[in-house]
């Protein structure tokens, strides 16, 4: 029994020796935001074992503060609480569409006591805490010149910040969520402008006109134009009885929300409705449209097809004109190229036939007949040298 209760106390020595308790490394930062924007607060915790990380709100002052427990869609979805484990602890809570009542103590309680959710057990080790505020305003008065623009080729556009206090260390403004880059200012002026020389389809769109006080305060000024369709090609191939498929996008602002495709033959449209059969497929993005027609034939499909592209000013359109050829249209290039090949191999082999003979005939006269004249000339040299001799 003395045995056993050594073993218990040495164990009990051993994990208090390599236990620790818990202890921030990063805590969560105060901010001011402004009415329907969004707060995110970190806290990162070591300890071993890995500390819980729990969220709180604080609502009153001391000493009738409250204290209200935050987890994952807490708010009506609004709170979102994220955590991770990993050789220590790290937990974000993310706050979106602030109003007035977010506003408050956020505090980040941390404790790796094995106790620490019990009801009935004190834990040994109370929770350390972190506290951040967070306080949201109302969003100041900003007067747009003009509130948007419709179809026009140029415009200037103001924002004038009203009945604030925050201070301002500059201005710019933003197309489309970029930073335009000539606007940028350092002047603590509560009044920024911009010009746009010449409205078109790319320079349509939300511009934001961005007051650097904190938090930063922006308004919006929509440019809008007629939709811009355009085809990836005026002229499409297809071979018979393939699919033929046709693309119009749409650039500018606001989308299409409306796309209509038709053919044209002879200075007549015919409508082509999606789904009445099944050799036209049409499917639609607000940016794009894409018309699909099966089984092509020489004899019906061959035309002009038109895309139209509508949004809350008006329609646009653009043109593809259709080919269809012959399946065995594809093999003629091949078969010309096999019958240049044989013609090729044919002449070769003709003009090599008739230039052999030619050539052995050279050969046997050049050297056959001057070894037979040079013997008789020796034969003759050795009989006249023998008569002399005699």
């Amino acid at each position: 029994m003395k045995l056993l209760w050594a073993v218990s106390a040495l164990l009990l020595c051993c994990w208090r020796a390599s236990a620790s308790t818990a202890g921030f490394t990063k805590s969560p930062l105060s901010q001011m935001k402004l009415i329907n924007d969004s707060a995110e607060l970190h806290c990162e915790v070591i300890g071993n074992p890995i500390p819980e990380v729990q969220w709180w709100f604080v609502e009153g002052e001391e000493p009738n503060e409250k204290f209200t427990q935050l987890f994952d869609g807490a708010r009506d979805g609004r709170v979102q609480v994220n955590a991770t484990y990993i050789a220590h602890a790290t937990s974000a809570i993310h706050l979106i569409s602030l109003t007035l009542d977010d506003s408050g103590t956020y505090e980040c309680r941390a404790s790796n006591d094995p106790d620490r959710n019990e009801l009935k057990k004190t834990p040994k080790i109370k929770w350390i805490r972190s506290q951040a505020n967070v306080i949201v305003i109302e969003t100041p008065n900003i007067i747009t010149e003009p509130s948007e623009v419709v179809n026009q080729t140029s415009a200037v556009l103001s924002c004038n910040l009203t009945e604030s206090s925050l201070p301002i260390k500059g201005s710019h403004w933003m197309h489309n969520g970029k930073l335009v880059d000539s606007s940028m200012s350092t002047d603590a002026t509560p009044y920024t402008t911009l010009r746009l020389d010449k409205i078109t389809h790319s320079s349509s769109g939300k511009y934001e006109c961005v007051f650097m006080t904190d938090p930063e305060v922006k308004q919006t000024i929509e440019v809008k134009t007629l939709p811009h369709v355009s085809t990836h090609k005026h002229s499409e191939h297809g071979n018979e009885n393939d699919k033929g498929v046709m693309v119009c996008d749409s650039h500018g602002y606001p989308l299409p929300t409306d796309w209509t495709w038709v053919k044209e033959v002879d200075g007549i449209q015919t409508p082509i409705i999606n789904g009445t059969s099944d050799k036209y497929e049409i499917k639609s993005t607000p940016n794009k449209t894409t018309l699909t027609i099966n089984d092509l034939s020489i004899n019906t499909d061959i035309g002009d097809y038109i895309c139209f592209g509508t949004n809350e000013l008006g329609t646009s359109h653009d043109k593809i004109h259709l080919r269809v050829r012959s399946r065995l249209a594809a093999l003629w290039p091949f078969l010309g190229i096999v019958a240049e090949v044989i013609i090729l191999v044919a002449i070769i082999f003709i003009y090599e036939k008739r230039r052999k003979p030619d050539e052995v005939t050279d050969d046997d006269d050049s050297g056959a007949a001057p070894l037979k004249s040079n013997s008789n000339a020796n034969h003759k040299d050795k009989n006249v040298r023998q008569r002399n001799s005699n």
